[in-house]
């Protein structure tokens, strides 16, 4: 099943693996979205023949085309969510390790990271000519009777896979949950010398307890102010906004987006591609009454630092994966739903949102991934303005503009006509 209407395209593939996808494209990106999952293991800048894809796709991702078995698969790849895992997915409503919460087994990242989405229809919107797909997924657990909505789409003249994702509470009471944006991007994209920046006006390294505990450089529970001065465990800091080299550590940070800003963004700069890569998403300063908010900025440093599978061949052997996730959340650290549930607040913003009874809630999200001229990007961004039909990055040497929609109202557009 194909349908086209001059370069915008949307189709239905089987991806690596006999995973079903759909497929939205125009003539500056292309956008891969699994059923399982929600993964998306492409957001690609098309440039000259081919293109370049951002978004990681793990070493030890299966291509078997199998469905993840514990007993045969589960010594080595630990869960389903890593049998599967890559690039950007949407995590609800658990956002961390899998664990038992109000009696509910809650996977890694939720379910909606783990479970098959039911493609539901696709088209080419008559007013926008947008390219969209809209898939549904059902709680597994009546415990937690939720009901999740995604509406992916792709806009001509805008380098930006948007994405929706409501949630439903189809119970009678209110349910506090985690949700977020799991952005992972890999190589060509990422490599030494990029520079990344976001939104967030102060940060912290998670405290022990987690999975950090034995991978990070950084001191466990330190608040620090920006990227470029992270505080390490054994004296001294560090910039964490220059990606290096692998470095033999896993780490990562929050940080708190401001609570009167109308935009939330993180970004990735390279300037040997001189190319961005910008997640943004509305602010708390612009809640409207249905919206999801995310109130932070997740760096996931895997640069090394697991000496076990799936990151290594091996129990023991050297960690093979080098990666960085963009992620943005409403959660604490990456802790999950339980954890989020009992501290309520992190650096002074709440760790869950409240789905009403019989209510629902939206994150509405884009992920921009464009070439930028000349090098005002080159040393990274300094803050990120939504205007009417642009996004403005200001870099340390000039702004660059770039065609997006920051208010999502295109966005809000084409779902009430096409969901």
């Amino acid at each position: 099943m194909a349908e086209s209407r001059g370069i915008v395209r949307v189709s239905r593939v089987a991806e690596y693996g006999d995973r079903n996808s759909t497929l939205l494209e125009h003539d500056s990106v292309k956008v891969l979205i699994n059923d399982q999952g929600g993964m998306i293991p492409e957001l690609s800048s098309v440039r000259g023949k081919e293109g370049i894809n951002a978004h990681w796709i793990p070493w030890f991702r299966s291509g078997s085309g199998k469905a993840f078995n514990d007993s045969e698969h589960g010594a080595f790849w630990k869960a389903n969510l890593l049998y599967h895992l890559a690039g950007n997915f949407p995590c609800a409503p658990n956002f961390g390790p899998g664990h038992i919460v109000a009696g509910v087994n809650m996977p890694p990242h939720g379910w909606t990271a783990n479970l098959l989405w039911k493609f539901v229809k696709s088209g080419i919107d008559e007013e926008s000519g947008a390219a969209w797909a809209y898939s549904t997924l059902e709680s597994p657990d009546k415990a937690l009777p939720l009901f999740f909505q995604k509406f992916d789409a792709v806009i001509p003249g805008h380098p930006v896979h948007y994405t929706s994702l409501t949630v439903k509470n189809r119970g009678k009471q209110d349910i506090p949950i985690c949700t977020g944006q799991h952005n992972t991007l890999g190589a060509p994209l990422v490599q030494p010398g990029c520079r990344i920046s976001g939104a967030a006006q102060a940060w912290m390294i998670p405290p022990a307890g987690g999975e950090f505990d034995t991978t990070t450089r950084l001191t466990l529970g330190a608040e620090f102010k920006t990227l470029d001065k992270a505080p390490l465990a054994h004296g001294g800091t560090v910039d964490i906004s220059l990606v290096p080299g692998p470095t033999g550590y896993t780490d990562f940070a929050t940080g708190v987006i401001p609570s009167s800003a109308p935009l939330g963004w993180l970004a990735l700069v390279n300037p040997s591609l001189k190319l961005a890569y910008i997640c943004f998403f509305t602010g708390p300063g612009a809640q409207g009454e249905d919206d999801i908010i995310l109130y932070f900025n997740d760096l996931w440093m895997q640069y090394g630092g697991r000496p076990f599978t799936p990151w290594a061949a091996h129990e023991g052997g050297t960690d093979l994966t080098y990666c960085l996730g963009t992620e943005n959340s409403v959660a604490a650290y990456a802790y999950g739903l339980e954890y989020s549930r009992q501290v309520k607040t992190v650096l002074g913003a709440p760790t869950t949102v409240t789905i009403p009874a019989k209510g629902a809630k939206t994150l509405r999200y884009g992920s921009l991934f464009a070439p930028y001229d000349e090098t005002g990007l080159d040393q990274g961004i300094t803050n990120i303005e939504g205007e009417s039909s642009k996004l403005v990055c200001i870099g340390k040497d000039k702004a660059q503009r770039f065609q997006a929609d920051p208010a999502f109202a295109l966005l809000k557009g084409l779902q009430s006509r096409n969901s």
